[in-house]
């Protein structure tokens, strides 16, 4: 390792290509043992970020440290450290699940024995042993995504680059993923997770860098990320839909913005918890009954839609 104590450490990193420019000076840290989450929709500049601490590309300008080695001038020892799972499933699909892993693990330098040895280790721990002599090309997309994963991991890396692994991925498929993620970080791996999908992050990240346009507009947990837009939201479902205006001009009192109403539900932002109590009397007096109530902090969705200004 470098004698850098950060596992990633990203400083101003500049990419172009002609007149568009993918990152207009990054900045961002991945401690070791953790993972962060690189949010931001398509186009943001997440995968040409991965690129560069993957040694694919090289900086137009910043400098970026992996294990404490420069990804440009140590790019072979950054390599050592380093597995790398793309947006979409690099197996050969020619290839069974066991000979996709053994041809890594000769290229990567194993003898047959070991290499043969981290195969068999690595179906098993990726729940592929029945499928392990079944060409890859024969494989759901999920057993696939999981190969992709054992594949990345053969050399044993102690930074594994994720970018938008669930992509395509059913809930099932992706909820699989999740626990493998959460696996490999429980064993000391550190991750670097490009996502689009908000409840990605909130459920695997330590950290949260959102970007947009190439730069980085926000950093944080995703509580503090949430914190930041200082509403919380409130939903009312009547007791009986003949209420539904009823109730949403009492939940317009005490409203910080607008109100949506959308089939039987009643939905606002509000500035904290004591609006809440002020709704249920107002409610009370009224003498409206709800079927349902409750009050929550907003969403990763939300708090992109605030920082950015659009969708997420």
């Amino acid at each position: 390792m470098g004698d850098d104590t950060n596992a990633v450490h990203v400083e101003g990193l500049v990419k172009r290509y002609g007149d568009t420019t993918a990152l207009a000076g990054v900045d961002l840290t991945v401690r070791p043992g953790t993972v962060l989450g690189l949010l931001g929709p398509n186009g943001a500049g997440k995968t040409t970020a991965v690129r560069i601490l993957a040694t694919l590309i090289q900086p137009d300008a910043g400098h970026a440290t992996v294990g404490g080695f420069d990804v440009v001038r140590q790019a072979h020892e950054v390599r050592r450290l380093i597995g790398l799972t793309g947006q979409y499933a690099s197996v050969d699909e020619q290839l069974t699940g066991t000979e996709n892993l053994l041809m890594i693990g000769r290229l990567l330098g194993l003898s047959r024995r070991a290499a043969r040895d981290r195969a068999r280790s690595l179906l098993a721990r990726f729940d592929l042993v029945d499928a392990a002599g079944r060409a890859a090309g024969k494989y759901s997309g999920g057993m696939r995504r999981r190969l992709d994963l054992a594949a990345s991991l053969v050399g044993e890396p102690r930074l594994l680059y994720l970018d938008e692994p669930t992509t395509g991925l059913d809930p099932r498929s992706r909820n699989e993923v999740w626990d493998i993620v959460r696996g490999l970080v429980a064993d000391g791996v550190t991750v670097l997770l490009t996502t689009q999908y908000l409840d990605e992050a909130d459920q695997l990240a330590d950290e949260i860098v959102v970007i947009d346009h190439g730069r980085v507009i926000a950093t944080g947990t995703a509580e503090q990320l949430k914190a930041r837009t200082g509403a919380q939201t409130v939903s009312v479902r009547p007791g009986s839909s003949d209420d539904l205006e009823k109730v949403a001009a009492e939940v317009r009192r005490v409203a910080s913005g607008p109100v949506d109403v959308g089939g039987d539900l009643v939905v606002a932002p509000v500035a904290g918890p004591a609006a809440l109590t002020a709704l249920v009397r107002r409610l009370d007096d009224a003498g409206l009954v709800v079927a349902e109530l409750s009050l929550r902090r907003p969403s990763l969705d939300e708090v992109f839609l605030s920082l950015t200004g659009g969708p997420a």
